[in-house]
């Protein structure tokens, strides 16, 4: 790998960690069309399969700060991972089995999808003491079931599925936002393993290019947080103007697979 494909890869991987330091999601969404459109990456699968292990270190080091915090609902964030990683794992194998440009294709049409549901405001449950237990074990079947659907969607296309998790776990359990975002974070590194490690088996990570992007990742994560920290009163305009750019991108990329 030449100078110029190093930084263009820490330059990609910086704009994927500040807009999760920015925001607080969806970053994870732009890492594929950066490292096909950006960085390079000839394949689409192999631009999946590397930044599926981005998106599980980033999650992992997140989560550390949100347990700290005791945000996590371990319990209910384990069934839902444990769901997820069944569909995580059929997902890759049939996004592996797909033409890589029809892929691309799917992926900008899903990208449109969550910059509009970025839109959308975020309801909050309002059960803050719920608990996967012997008395709430109707919960099981919402968590496995949210927890499959949402995993084979982040397995299939590679990301990390947030957006798609947060809402999930509230929906499955009425718990609040802020716990909702704890747990999603296990949840979100489990599917990125499993997703590497299926597209790790049939050779399509490039490992370097991998820990270049998860450097670039940090860099641009603590500059995200700490512009965040000075623009909190105007977090939900931040997050209209990266819904913009991701309904822009994901056009583009729909636009290009369909020439």
């Amino acid at each position: 790998m030449n100078a110029l494909h190093t930084l263009l890869a820490i330059g990609s991987g910086s704009v994927v960690g500040f807009t999760l330091g920015l925001v607080g999601g969806g970053g994870s969404i732009m890492a594929v069309p950066l490292l096909v459109y950006v960085v390079g990456v000839a394949s689409p699968h192999l631009a999946i399969g590397t930044s599926a292990v981005a998106v599980a270190v980033s999650a992992a080091a997140n989560l550390i700060g949100h347990a700290r915090a005791r945000t996590v609902k371990w319990n209910c964030a384990i069934v839902f991972a444990l769901a997820g990683i069944a569909g995580a794992a059929g997902g890759a194998y049939l996004g592996k089995l797909v033409d890589g440009e029809r892929l691309l294709t799917l992926f900008g049409a899903l990208m449109i999808a969550i910059g509009l549901l970025m839109l959308w405001p975020r309801k909050s449950g309002a059960d803050p003491d719920v608990a996967l237990t012997r008395d709430s074990l109707h919960l099981l079947p919402y968590l496995v079931g949210m927890g499959f659907l949402v995993g084979a969607l982040s397995g299939f296309f590679g990301i990390g599925g947030g957006f798609l998790i947060v809402p999930g776990l509230i929906a499955a359990t009425g718990m609040p936002l802020i716990n909702a975002i704890g747990s999603s974070l296990f949840a979100v590194s489990a599917f990125g393993l499993t997703t590497a490690a299926s597209y790790a088996t049939s050779g399509l990570v490039d490992w370097q290019l991998a820990g270049l992007f998860i450097l670039g990742g940090a860099l641009g994560g603590i500059a995200g947080i700490s512009l965040a920290r000075r623009l909190s009163s105007h977090k939900h305009a931040l997050t209209r103007i990266f819904s913009g750019v991701v309904i822009v991108v994901g056009i583009y990329v729909v636009v290009r697979g369909l020439l």
